[in-house]
């Protein structure tokens, strides 16, 4: 189903990749980049590509549990 929509969408001429990765670098300036991963699947490594490019903040996040 999701390579249908996909299809639908480069057929319309929009690049839904490039809509995607967007879509993620204004995520990793709202949070840190293994949480932004976590959440949506993909690997960290992605993510803080991503968040470097978009210019984050967010480098020297700690990922872990912190409540205790």
């Amino acid at each position: 189903m999701t390579s249908d929509i996909l299809s639908g969408f480069n057929r319309l001429g929009l690049p839904a990749q490039r809509g995607r990765t967007t879509a993620i670098r204004h995520l990793v300036l709202q949070a840190p980049a293994p949480v932004v991963a976590r959440m949506l699947g993909c690997h960290d490594n992605t993510t803080a590509q991503l968040a470097a490019e978009a210019g984050g903040t967010w480098g020297h996040y700690a990922p872990g549990d912190h409540t205790g």
